[in-house]
């Protein structure tokens, strides 16, 4: 399909550019589209200076974004009798084709969300049981589940109150299995990373100011991992992440 071409195109000049150069700052490379999903209420919180410092960077290095803030367009969350009935139809309900729309255009979907009660906020997990649905995101065959997403990428950035010592050990890995693997990965989405900031309202001024030179450094290093084959497993496997690049 031509939206298939045109991303190949995109990666395959970026691979070239690594290959050629060594690095992703190359006057070939064409840019990504990149869907960004945000979940926060409060226009002054953390995450949205993330989204703010994400976005700016993203356009600064020439890729192309488009921002999906889930409180401003009043997304509704609900998977409702009536969804299921569109679904049996082949029919997608008109707000859910509109966000279906962006996730086929994109070569990488971020999401921006606090962590509320160690997870991903409601109005996100309603984004993913609404927009993920079956024949979209994946679907049943003889042999099992098959996901449907395959190419696109996802990272998720999640900014919280408590302390790493708190999650790292058991939170941390709970959250990656239920969110990472169970919600993308059956979708044959690979995550790239999943990136937690710690202890947000606690920290000082100066911390706060290197998480967000943390998210400059991601966006930099976005290019790099979209021409790779790893996923997060991988990633993980080897002791590598997305921040150790």
């Amino acid at each position: 399909s031509r939206r298939r071409h045109t991303r190949s195109a995109s990666v395959s000049w970026a691979r070239r550019c690594v290959q050629e150069t060594g690095t992703w700052d190359c006057k070939l490379f064409q840019g990504m589209k990149i869907l960004v999903v945000y979940s926060h209420p409060n226009p002054l919180s953390f995450s949205h200076a993330i989204l703010e410092t994400l976005i700016t960077k993203l356009k600064e290095l020439k890729h192309e974004v488009i921002v999906r803030d889930l409180y401003a367009l009043k997304f509704n969350p609900v998977l409702s009798a009536s969804d299921f009935e569109s679904f049996q139809k082949g029919i997608a309900p008109s707000d859910i084709a509109e966000e279906q729309k962006y996730i086929a255009w994109c070569d990488i979907t971020v999401f921006i969300c606090p962590v509320w009660w160690g997870g991903l906020p409601a109005i996100i997990k309603g984004y993913v049981d609404r927009v993920y649905s079956h024949g979209f995101a994946y679907t049943s065959t003889p042999t099992g589940i098959k996901g449907l997403l395959e190419g696109k990428r996802a990272l998720i950035i999640q900014p919280q109150g408590d302390t790493k010592e708190a999650y790292e050990k058991t939170m941390w890995p709970a959250m990656n299995l239920t969110s990472d693997f169970i919600i993308f990965e059956f979708c044959a989405v690979k995550v790239l990373d999943h990136i937690y900031f710690p202890s947000v309202p606690s920290v000082s001024l100066e911390a706060r100011k290197e998480y967000l030179r943390q998210v400059e450094e991601i966006a930099k290093k976005l290019t790099q991992i979209l021409t790779s084959s790893q996923s997060l497993c991988e990633y993980r496997r080897s002791g590598t992440s997305i921040n150790k690049i």
